[in-house]
This record gives structure tokens, sequence and C-alpha cells, in this order.
């Protein structure tokens, strides 16, 4: 009995053991782990990138499958943020995991898809990483603004990129290196809808043919940027959107701010309503990603590979609708610009989890390479957020000391040109050399050209040594026999012409005598003994011929037969060969004697322009063709594509010759305007100068070469803003003010239903100099803005008490936070790679939310700094 019990016991055990032994199988991470290993593949990774997508104006609330499907279904980060809220610059961030400072785009325009950003950055990008290690890569949508598709930028296997910037319709796409035009059928080519269509696509196919290698593609889309043309059936949604009416909305004039939002006054009431219309197609146009976000997930659903892909979903830049007066843009350092949506979603990820860790868009790069299991490399200045993902295993229950995950609080924010370091003449001189002077003598004889004796053409100084041992610097005394060759030189020169190509030449008009020539002259005009010539008679007929030489021969126009007319042949003959005269006049037949049939296959008449090699333009601005191209679809086809190819090239010739003329009018040299009397004056001052250049102490030279150098960076600068002047006089645009960005809206501007017709309006809000340098902290305790603009003004901004950055609270700082601020400013200004560039938190001590001011969080905090002079920041 007691056995039989034992046994029954044992069973139920057993199975117990086995039972749980099962369901730790089944458990969530442990299946995963199961899974990933029978696979033996990596994940899949899809980039979804959106074009001027904010966060503060309320794009992502109409976007409800999106947010089911990256929100509920994997991670969000709240603090989301770009360093550079412009397109070419945040994209090119993107792709290296660079600072702006770092891969010197700062523009849309300077430098963007430059040579030298393909030969520099550009082979250093993420898809070249993967694409090195396996990975099917693959781009589909808006790449750089400046790309022209003339290339396939290295590292896509798959490349279906759009030629410059974001079009809806009527745009050409470079695929695989071969351009594509597109119209403006919606079935065909709306870009949404293509580039969704071509990835889902290459996905399908890649994983058919290759079942085992992981794929990373990007998807780019256009939406929700200019020109906001919607898809035809969200045409008619959002009537009253408003979701861009936030506090800061037409909050102007703000006088607290810098100069462009001192400028910028209240909108006026056609503004505001171009807002709202603004505001409801760009939500329009949002619905189309929406559903492209649908359809890229349920794919992945049906083909099994949802669980092993990173889906990432972010946006280059955010957006201003109104905000301050700017009645739209972006390029500003507030959040509405920089604040961007960031979501992932994949294995490992917590669905629905919220991080509140600062992510930027240099992080994408270093995150992609870590999804694919690469290191960063050193010169990224971006870090992985993989670990910020990672969920708590559970571990020793006995261990108390686990590590904190460390990330960065503070991070910079820079837009602008690069800024021109001016020289000054003083302090470089006595940097570049402050050995004392019987140093500086030393080191000059050791030079060649003071070794030699005074006896060498063309020595000024020469280096001796006097009585005592010291070295001293003479100039050089020039013999009599020198002088009188270089006298009798110059009487040469100035009697031929001079060789040189800088040298003026004004012609007979600018002649002027010698000042012995001139005294010998007025002296014959006064002598009245003077014989007086005179003409025997006067010609009072008109010429009846005129004999011209050309190419060697002599022809004799006849005048009387031809009255100012163009010469014909029969008028031009040669003397020594009279006797062609009547071949020639045969030779010359009626206008009317050549014909032309439509569409035949003759040559056409003399005076018609022949375009290509079977189309002309005739007198009467009609067009004729061979009849081949009107009869045959094939001919017709080929010519016309032949035609494209022609302008094509046309265009990128007439683009070179525009570069090829602003480096000519940049490298102009100086005129000399013969008709002013000053040109000799002006002549002189030169010969004056280079005389009193060639006389300066050897000590001397240094400081003229930097006094030079910087007036002629002064002349630079006065010669183009007289050249954009002049051009905004030639234009006659009155919608355009001096440093400032300006931009025209009318009834044409969109072309898709809602339509604008409240006619046209004008509108400045940006500037192409607004330079800036940010510093953005969030964390436990504080959430502010701090920036340097280039003309020296401040500004600072506590997003606990005031979040949309109403008013500029930077005289409420101690000048001692500031001079700390400055110094940490400065020091990401220059950083380079993620050590330097992600410094790590200090402990955080209480601060003073009441008066908005910073405590300092790093452990080397520098005193005294309000007592010197030379402080870093100067107060406003």
């Amino acid at each position: 009995m007691k056995s039989s019990w034992f046994a029954l016991i044992l069973a139920v055990l057993s199975t117990e053991l086995l039972t749980s032994h099962c369901s730790t199988i089944k458990s969530p991470r442990f299946r995963g782990r199961v899974q990933q290993e029978r696979k033996n593949i990596r994940p899949n990774i899809i980039l979804v990138l959106t074009d001027d997508q904010d966060v503060e104006l309320g794009s992502l609330q109409v976007m409800n499958k999106t947010r089911r499907i990256m929100e509920n279904g994997g991670a969000s980060f709240i603090n989301a943020f770009v360093t550079t809220p412009m397109c070419c610059p945040s994209r090119s961030s993107m792709l290296t995991g660079k600072y702006v400072h770092n891969h010197n785009i700062y523009t849309n325009n300077e430098n963007c898809s430059s040579p030298s950003w393909q030969a520099t950055h550009e082979p250093r990008t993420f898809a070249v990483y993967l694409n090195n290690t396996g990975y099917r890569t693959a781009f589909f949508g808006k790449y750089l603004n400046e790309y022209n598709g003339s290339y396939i930028p290295p590292g896509w296997r798959e490349w279906v990129g759009l030629v410059k910037n974001s079009r809806f319709y009527n745009y050409t796409i470079s695929r695989n290196g071969n351009k594509e035009k597109h119209g403006f059928d919606y079935a065909k080519d709306y870009f949404t809808d293509l580039i969704t269509n071509e990835s889902i696509n290459y996905f399908r196919m890649s994983k058919r043919i290759y079942p085992h290698r992981p794929i990373m593609m990007v998807i780019s889309h256009a939406a929700p940027h200019g020109p906001e043309d919607s898809a035809p059936q969200f045409s008619e949604l959002y009537p009253n959107a408003s979701q861009h009416i936030t506090p800061s909305y037409n909050y102007a004039p703000n006088m607290d701010k810098h100069w462009i939002m001192q400028y910028t006054g209240p909108m006026l009431p056609i503004h505001m309503e171009f807002t709202n219309v603004l505001q409801r197609k760009r939500l329009q146009t949002l619905m189309s990603v929406d559903d492209s976000m649908e359809r890229l997930y349920q794919m992945l659903a049906e083909m099994g590979e949802l669980e092993n892909t990173y889906i990432i979903y972010t946006a280059d830049h955010g957006y201003h609708i109104g905000q301050f007066g700017l009645v739209k843009g972006k390029s500003m350092p507030y959040d509405f610009d920089i604040r961007v949506p960031f979501f992932i979603r994949g294995p490992s990820v917590e669905p629905g989890s919220v991080l509140p860790q600062i992510v930027l868009n240099i992080d994408l790069a270093p995150t992609i390479l870590d999804i694919a299991g690469l290191d960063t490399p050193p010169d990224m200045d971006g870090k992985s957020v993989l670990k910020l993902l990672d969920l708590e295993r559970p571990g020793n229950r006995f261990r108390t000391n686990k590590k904190t995950k460390i990330w960065r609080d503070t991070f910079l924010v820079e837009r602008g040109k690069f800024l021109r370091k001016k020289e000054e003449p003083n302090k470089n001189t006595q940097q570049s050399n402050q050995l004392p002077k019987y140093e500086r003598v030393k080191e000059l004889c050791q030079q060649a050209r003071y070794q030699t004796a005074c006896e060498q053409p063309g020595q000024k100084w020469q280096c001796t040594e006097d009585a005592s041992g010291k070295l001293r610097i003479h100039k050089c005394k020039v013999s009599s026999n020198i002088l009188a060759i270089r006298k009798r030189t110059r009487s040469i020169h100035s009697r031929g012409y001079s060789g040189k190509d800088k040298d003026c030449n004004c012609g007979d008009t600018d002649y002027r005598n010698s000042r012995t020539q001139r005294k010998n002259q007025r002296q014959f005009l006064r002598n009245p003994n003077a014989q007086k010539y005179k003409p025997r008679f006067v010609h009072t007929r008109q010429t009846r011929s005129l004999s011209v030489e050309f190419e060697g021969e002599i022809y004799d126009i006849n005048l009387e037969e031809e009255e100012l007319q163009v010469l014909k042949t029969k008028s031009i003959t040669k003397r020594h060969n009279a006797e062609n005269e009547e071949e020639a006049e045969e030779t010359n037949g009626a206008p009317g004697d050549a014909m032309i049939a439509d569409g035949s296959d003759a040559i056409g008449q003399p005076n018609s322009v022949r375009v290509t090699h079977k189309c002309f333009i005739l007198p009467n601005d009609t067009i004729h063709c061979e009849r081949e191209l009107y009869q045959s679809a094939r001919a017709w086809k080929d010519h016309k594509a032949y035609i494209d190819k022609e302008i094509e090239a046309l265009q990128d010739k007439i683009k070179n010759l525009r570069e090829v003329r602003g480096h000519l009018k940049r490298r102009k040299p100086d005129e000399c305007d013969c008709s002013k009397q000053s040109y000799y004056n002006k002549e002189k001052g030169v010969k004056a100068q280079e005389k009193l250049k060639s006389h300066l102490h050897p000590f001397k030279e240094a400081a003229q070469e930097v006094d030079g150098k910087l007036q002629l960076f002064k002349e630079n600068r006065r010669r183009k803003k007289e050249r954009k002047g002049k051009k905004r006089q030639k234009k006659g645009d009155e919608c355009s003010l001096p440093g400032l960005t300006c931009f025209t809206h009318d009834n044409n501007h969109w072309q898709t239903a809602p339509f604008w017709n409240l006619g046209s309006f004008c509108a400045c809000t940006s500037s192409n100099n607004n330079t800036y340098w940010c510093l953005r902290t969030v964390n436990g305790t504080h959430n502010f803005l701090f920036c340097e603009f280039a003309t020296g003004f401040l500004e600072y901004f506590d997003m606990n008490t005031d979040p949309y950055q109403l008013t500029n609270t930077v005289h409420t700082v101690e000048r001692g936070i500031l001079n700390q601020l400055h110094i940490q400013l400065m020091e990401l200004r220059s950083c380079q790679g993620y050590k330097q560039c992600n410094p790590r938190p200090k402990g955080l001590e209480t601060g003073n939310k009441d008066g908005g001011s910073y405590d300092p969080h790093r452990k080397q905090i520098i005193h005294n700094l309000t007592e010197e002079d030379g402080s870093h920041v100067a107060m406003p």
C-alpha cells in the first residue's frame, strides 16, 4: 500500500516538473531566444522618415494607425530632438551620426550633396557599414535637397532616390542610376504611394530570393513638406484643424528675443487664414503616410518577419505655423522646431513603454549599427539607444549593487553658416613672434636672401656683423652703375608696350606726352609765325566705293548699288579675279527658289535654324521636321527621347557655366576707367605702394601682409553686398528685405484641393545668416534652453515654468552660471566622437526653480569668473 502511494506521489511530482519545464520554455524571453537561434539570421531594419513633421503642433494626433503600431506596440521617446532644424544638415547627421560642425553641411544649399560630401562623408554612412557585412540595403524616397540623381550613393544595393527637394507630383527619381520622370496621375505618380509600393515589393522579392539575408530599408517620405499635395481621398478632411494654435501662436513682437523675433510683428488676417489652411493640408498628406505604415506592418506580419524586424519612425526636424508671428518654416532653436517624433518597435522592445531620456538624430546611425551587431565607429558623435531598451532581466535577488543606466542630459543645437574669424593685425603679430629683437635678427640672418652681398639684383636688405660681433640688418645702397642701368631700363619700358595682363591699355585717347613735349607744344601753339596749313579743297561728294582687306584678299565694295543693306556676293569681287563676277551673280538665285515641302526630307532654307538633325525652325517661326517623324511612332519616340537627353545635357552645361561665371565674377580684376583723370593717380598710388612695400623692414612685412588680408576681406564683403543689392533691384521683387528670407504665396501655388483663393501675399520669417549655438538640458531637476547667437545676443528659457519659451529670462541668471554654460557650450561646439560629444552627467544639486537659475552639475566648477575682467560671456 505504501509503495503504491509512493509511486503515485512520484508520478505527480514528475508531471509537475515537466509542466514547469515546458512553461519555462514557453516564456516570452526564452522563446524569443530559441527562435532567434533557430533562424540564425540578424534582424531586419526599417527606418521610416518624414519631412518637417512636428510634435508640438499635434501632427501625430491624426495618425491613429501609426500610433497603434509604433506607440502601443513599441517604445516612445518623449524627449527626441534634432541637433540642427534644417533638412539637409539634419539628414546628413542621420546618415553619418555626426554633428554639423563635424560633417560641414551647414545649410540646405552650400555643401549639400557637394563633391566634398561625396568624397569625405558619404563613404562612411551607416549604409556602407551594413552593406559590407551582408545586409541587403535599399533606399526609397527623398535623400538630400541638392541630390541631382547623377550617381548612386555608396552602400545602397537598391536605390530609388528623389532628385532635389520634396514633391508629390511632377518629380524625377533616380532608379539605380537611371532618371525617371513622373507626372500628375495619382494612381501612378503620387510619391508617398510610389515609394511604399516600391519598398514592399523589394522586401518580398529579397526574402523570396535570399530568405536568410537580413534587409535594411529606408523609406523617406516627402510628407508633410510643401507643396502639401494630399491624395484625393483625403482632400476634404479636417476642415477645422486648430492644433497649431498654441500659446505661442501669433505671440509677437518679442523684443526680448534675437533680432528676427524683434523684427517679426503680429500676423495679418490673410497670414492667419493661411496658417489654418496649411495645417489642414499638412495633416491630409500625413494620412497617406499613416496608410503606408499599416501596409508595411501587414506585409511583415504576413511574411512572418514582424518579430524579427526593428522599425524606427522619426522626422528630420519639427515645424512652426504662426508661432511667435512666424507664418511658416523651421530653423529656429525652439522646441517646436527641434522636437521630433521617435518610436522603435522590434525584438526585446517592451510594447507601450515610454522613455524620458534624450535621443537625437545623431543616434540613428549608431543604433542601426548596434542592431546589426556592429560597433560604433569612434568618429560618430551619437550613441546607440538599444541600451535604453533592454528589459530588466531577473538576477540574483541578493545582489543590491546594480548599475544605473548613464545617459546624456545635455546636447548641442547648432545652426548657421561657418563664421570666418577676423584677423587682428596687432595681436597676430605679437603672437606670431614674441622673441627678443636679437633672436629675431638671428633668425632672419639665417635666410639665404639676407646672407648675400648687396650686389645681387633685387636685393633690398643685407645681414652684416658689426665690430662688437652683433648681427645687424642694413638697407642696401645701390651704386651709380646700377642706378644708370635701372634708369635706362625704365626709359625703354616707357617707350614700349607692356606684356603683362594686368596693365591697362587705354589706347590713343589716354596717351599723355612727357613734360618736355607738352612744353614744346605750348611754345609752338603760341608762335604767331607758325605756318598754318589749309586744305586745297574739301570733298563734298559721297564715296562710291570702298576697299576692304579680309583674310589676305582685297575686296571692292560698291556703295552706290546697295544703300546700307547687307552686302551681297555680287557686289564683292576680287581685284585679281574679276572674271568670276558673272558666275557669282548667277549663283545668287531668288529668295523663293529654295523650297521646302511640309514634312519632306529636304534641307531647310538658308535662313532657317537647324535645331536637330531632323527638325528646323523657319524664318516665319514655324517648325518643320522630316516626314518620318510624322508618320512613324517609333521614330517620333526616339527623336523625342533624343531631345530630352539633349535638354538634360544642356541644363547640366548651363549649371556648370553658371558656376564658372560666378567664379569669374569673384575673381574679376580691377578695371581702369580711362575716361577719368584719376586713373593716372591710381596708377601712381599703386606704384607708390609697391615702392613703399619694397622698402619695408623685414620685421614689418608680416604686419603689412595681415593688413592686406583684412582689407581684401572687407572689400570682398562690400562687393558681395553691392551685388545682392543690384540683384534685388534688377528683379524688381517687392517681396524681399535685406538679411531676411522671404516667400510669396498665390492662388496657383497648390495644385490639389483644398485650393487657396484669397490672393497673393508676402512673408519674411527667417534668415540664412541666423547663426546660433544652444545648450538643451533635460534631466530630473532642470529643463532649459540656453543660446548664444553670432550677434552676441543671449537667450535663456526655463521650460519648467515656461514650456512655450515665451519669455527670455537671461537677465535673471547669475554671471557665474552664464560663464559655466558658455564654457560647456564651447566644449560641445568643438567635440569630436561619442566620447567627447556625450559628457557624463554628474551629481545634481537642488536648483532654485523660482529664479530660473541653473545650478552647476559638473564636478569641475570654475571659481571667481565674475571677478576677472576678461569674462567669456557678455551680459545682455
